[in-house]
């Protein structure tokens, strides 16, 4: 198991400094399972399903993040 907090402060979001982007608090966080060569891992990335701006170009073109994504993986080392 594992998990993450991710933590983005206030910031400017153009060079003219006329806005500001909010901060915000993401959290991830990591099933894992490993045996001899198999390994099989859940991880799920924003999982509290926050709202929150990413980046900006403009103040009126200003870019969500991503909402929860769950992402499941199987592997076999050769």
């Amino acid at each position: 198991m594992g998990a993450g907090v991710f933590f983005v402060g206030d910031r400017q979001a153009d060079p003219d400094n006329t806005y500001t982007l909010p901060s915000y608090l993401r959290t991830d966080a990591a099933i894992f399972y490993k045996q001899d060569r198999f390994r099989a891992a859940i991880n799920f990335k924003n999982l509290f399903d926050v709202d929150y701006f990413e980046s900006a170009r403009n103040p009126l073109n200003v870019y969500y993040g991503d909402p929860l994504v769950v992402q499941g993986t199987i592997s076999w080392q050769f």
